[in-house]
């Protein structure tokens, strides 16, 4: 089968993607230890297998089976740079694209992938990644890592938006909108409920600047408590909050 999609430009960084593992191995580590094969893909991983290798590091510290990873990528000559990094069975390298190279994961983590597309791609893309059942994290970082979002999804549709920053160089949750999903970017405007949901952590934020004396940690938290009571869905816990996350339902951005 022919691979679906195109390539990327392939830049990474070291760390770039370790806020979005380590919320995959805390939200979705009961998903993974519940399979029975638990594999988890990661597509795209880009000219450097390094994100892959932090990524399978990571799950290894779950309970439960051992969690292969398979990294994918639609460029052959990324795929023969990997594959010196392969540690069989616990870590592969293969080509694919969007149909996951034949794969039947648990998990699917695709970041700064579907940024590079046009909007109208993601449908397609989220319905193939996800056809045979797996659950969907895709979304951006910059390239430090420093600001990132996800939307998880399950059979093609998203259900949950997360947020998340370094609170220690934050200096407005607005900034978090250059890092948006594709899904959502666009829809960065006026009148539209992300654009909605930005602004009223902005206001929070601003609201909470006395708290900065006790750390960024206690201002962005305040700035959750502050969102939630103005009505908005927040599904994680003040654990969560405390790592500069936000997690709302996708359903409430539409």
């Amino acid at each position: 089968m022919r691979p679906l999609g195109a390539i990327t430009r392939g830049t990474t960084n070291p760390n770039r993607l370790r806020r979005v593992d380590n919320w995959i191995a805390v939200t979705l580590g009961a998903v993974l230890a519940r399979a029975e094969d638990p594999l988890v893909v990661d597509l795209g991983y880009g000219a450097s297998p390094v994100t892959t290798l932090e990524l399978r590091r990571r799950l290894l510290r779950l309970p439960g089976p051992r969690v292969r990873v398979v990294g994918l990528e639609i460029d052959p000559a990324r795929v023969a740079v990997a594959q010196p990094f392969a540690d069989p069975p616990g870590l592969s390298f293969q080509r694919g694209g969007f149909e996951l190279g034949g794969l039947a994961p648990t998990v699917v983590r695709a970041f700064n992938v579907l940024r590079q597309y046009d909007l109208d791609a993601v449908p397609d893309a989220w319905a193939a990644m996800t056809a045979t059942g797996a659950i969907l994290v895709e979304g951006t970082c910059d390239e430090l890592g420093r600001l990132a979002s996800w939307v998880t999804v399950s059979a093609g549709v998203p259900r949950t938006l997360t947020l998340a920053s370094r609170l220690s160089t934050l200096d407005t949750p607005a900034t978090l909108a250059e890092r948006l999903p594709k899904c959502l970017i666009h829809h960065n405007v006026p009148g539209r409920p992300i654009h909605a949901l930005l602004s009223t952590l902005d206001t929070a934020w601003r609201a909470a600047a006395p708290l900065s004396t006790f750390g960024p940690r206690q201002r962005w938290r305040h700035t959750v408590e502050a969102t939630r009571a103005a009505g908005w869905p927040v599904l994680d816990r003040p654990a969560r909050w405390r790592l500069g996350e936000l997690t709302v339902p996708y359903s409430c951005l539409v």
